[in-house]
């Protein structure tokens, strides 16, 4: 059974164009033992700020709210008048309480070294670090870029930051120095903290470097605090950087937290948007916390007292932080960490990771899935698995048949999987199985989680009834909600607000099965899925474009077997640039892309053409690329200007094939 197809979006509704009749209900001793049963869909509705206010105080709080709720749309204030810490509720209450010595990270890196973190411990390192980034200047309402490898000081600067107020904004590891440096000059950083660098795919990488070449730019950074990881020869600037064991390890491990209110911004995260900025989307601490905590609790069904639970993501994306970070610490879960790539040194490096840790609960992208799936059963098949109860998937739809390879394979076809749609925006997980409850089928993320309203509406906000699809609209406020763009107020009324007046859109599609099933349907504006990330096409197109030999760029994402989509892109070069060595060029473009957004944005394919398909008035029609670059008969081209050029585009593109 095919993954079901956005079809046109245009219209009232989106096509409908598969079906999907498997069930698998939670067995009867899993419901037995579950955290949330069914009856908590009727609680959450019958008074949802109530329920809300409910989960709150699962939290620590050094001062209780006045009002649950203030929304005057688009804006909302959750808590208000409350006061609280991050960093209290994931640590020091877990030790208070006579947890400490639980373990909070099992950290494995990827040459094998490996270490073990207890509460106890983490809350000592976080309180060295709050006053480390005390001692150099860094105050409540700072803004501070984290730029690091998946290792424990991440997590540990991520909730030092909040300890003291301060704003985390962490960079994923694998941007450029130009994305490093647009980002710290939109939060207007004054700390940078980083790694010399990192081990991947069996070698040590450089984070530094891209560090000074940012930091070359215009920028308000004061110090930059870098963590010996990897030990290579690393460039100095003495009046600038700190070795973060030299600021760090000397200072005291008590560190008395500082109360902020419930709205105080946590932590700001850059998403792709539909324009070449990225978008400063910004969090706060109450409403942010409460989500983020309910939902692994619910979602993920966990026992911290007795789980094991590995999120495979990277605290560079939003996973990291609600399902790394700061969930499964407020819920006391003992997890893994893990540095590296899943092929080093072999292939069934994390599948021996599972094994050697007890993991009970895991929770990853269908990308990878996609991916061992392709190397083959025998790396998991060669691992003892059994541990496993509950496996997770996030980024993307995922498709049917690797929903169902990982029931049977991974599984063991006695894991409930519970596939979860959610976005940087949202904070935490919207819609998902509830894994006691919820009997699934392969490839639905099935209905919003209680406490959650989402509506699969047409092209006027109508509900589109079961069978059909359309729009996917969140019509009521949530905890874990953003409350901005980074200094860009307009922008974040006109991107969320304005498709539906007043109603979050979330760039998505939907559809209804025939039992009220909810389907994603992947973006339907111009932001492509590529292994989970949501990458810009204009961003793209920017990046191409900056290149001398490039007049003009139009970038797609094409369906890919491995990533969800792959990045295909089509260039116009500027006159006088020969069409000659070809594969040099292209070659050229991609380590271009690379250079200014990152490897994650490197096309699969680059065709160079004579002419784009546009319409009379000069509009690029990206739906015709997306035709010939998923090998499709070609749509309706009757508006182009040149009807000629999509042949001229699809005989080349099949001779232009360059993939890694």
């Amino acid at each position: 059974m095919s993954n079901p197809s956005t079809g046109d979006s245009s219209g009232d509704s989106i096509e409908n164009l598969s079906q999907e009749n498997r069930h698998f209900p939670p067995s009867p001793a899993f419901a037995a033992q579950a955290n949330a049963k069914s009856d908590l869909y009727a609680h959450a509705e019958k008074d949802r700020l109530a329920f809300w206010e409910e989960q709150a105080r699962e939290l620590t709080w050094d001062k209780s709210w006045e009002t649950v709720l203030e929304w005057n749309s688009p804006y909302a204030k959750w808590f208000v008048g409350g006061k609280i810490n991050a960093s209290v509720n994931a640590l020091d209450r877990h030790v208070a309480a006579g947890r400490g010595d639980r373990v909070a990270f099992h950290f494995e890196g990827e040459p094998g070294d490996t270490r073990t973190i207890t509460y106890a411990q983490m809350l000592a390192d976080v309180s060295k670090a709050a006053h480390a980034l005390t001692q150099i200047g860094i105050k409540a309402g700072d803004r501070v870029a984290i730029y690091m490898p998946m290792i424990p000081e991440a997590a540990v600067a991520m909730l030092a930051c909040a300890r003291i107020g301060a704003v985390h904004s962490v960079v994923f590891g694998g941007f450029s120095a130009d994305a490093l440096l647009s980002r710290i000059q939109d939060a207007d950083a004054k700390l940078v903290i980083t790694a010399d660098g990192g081990f991947r795919k069996g070698a040590a990488f450089a984070l530094k470097p891209a560090v000074d070449e940012a930091l070359k730019g215009k920028h308000n950074v004061e110090k930059v605090l870098v963590v010996k990881r990897t030990g290579q020869e690393t460039a100095w600037n003495s009046d600038r950087d700190i070795w973060w064991h030299e600021l760090v390890d000397s200072q005291s491990s008590e560190h008395t937290p500082e109360f902020f209110d419930s709205e105080h911004p946590l932590f700001i995260l850059y998403t792709s948007g539909t324009t070449a900025k990225p978008k400063g989307i910004f969090h706060t601490t109450g409403g942010y916390l409460t989500q983020a905590a309910y939902t692994h609790r619910v979602v993920f069904d966990i026992k911290p007292e007795k789980d094991v639970y590995w999120c495979t993501a990277d605290v560079g994306w939003i996973t990291g932080h609600s399902y790394v970070v700061y969930g499964p610490l407020i819920n006391g879960a003992t997890q893994v960490m893990y540095e590296g790539t899943p092929d080093t040194p072999h292939k069934g490096r994390m599948f021996e990771i599972v094994a050697k840790y007890g993991v009970t609960i895991l929770y990853t992208a269908p990308t990878l899935i996609r991916t061992w799936m392709k190397w083959g059963d025998e790396f998991p098949k060669a691992h003892k698995l059994s541990s496993l109860r509950l496996l997770g998937s996030v980024g993307e739809p995922i498709n049917p048949e690797a929903w169902m390879w990982y029931r049977e394979v991974i599984g063991a076809n006695n894991c409930p999987i519970v596939d979860t749609w959610w976005q940087t925006e949202t904070g935490a997980i919207m819609i998902s199985p509830l894994p006691g409850v919820t009997s699934t089928k392969p490839g639905s993320a099935m209905k919003a989680i209680p406490g959650i309203s989402a509506v699969v509406v047409d092209d006027n906000a109508n509900p589109v009834p079961n069978g059909h699809g359309g729009f996917l609209i969140l019509d009521k406020p949530w905890p874990s909600m953003l409350r901005g763009v980074w200094g860009e107020d307009e922008r974040y009324k006109e991107t969320y607000w304005s498709r539906f007046k007043g109603i979050y859109f979330a760039g998505d599609g939907a559809k209804l099965d025939d039992e009220g099933a909810i389907w994603l349907m992947g973006r339907v504006d111009d932001v492509m899925n590529v292994s989970g990330h949501r990458i810009s096409t204009t961003e793209v197109e920017s990046a191409l474009v900056s290149h001398e030999a490039v007049a003009e760029a139009a970038v797609v994402g094409a369906a890919d077997e491995m990533t969800g989509q792959g990045i295909v892109a089509f260039v116009i070069l500027r006159g006088g640039i020969p069409h000659a060595g070809g594969e040099e060029l292209v070659k050229e473009l991609r380590a271009h892309v690379t250079k200014e957004i990152g490897a994650i944005a490197r096309p699969r394919q680059i065709m160079v053409v004579a002419e784009l398909p546009k319409t009379r008035s000069g509009k690029i029609m990206r739906r015709l690329l997306k035709d010939v670059a998923e090998n499709r008969a070609v749509g309706d081209a009757t508006t182009l200007a040149d009807p000629n050029v999509m042949k001229l585009i699809s005989e080349g593109l099949n001779s232009s094939k360059d993939e890694d």
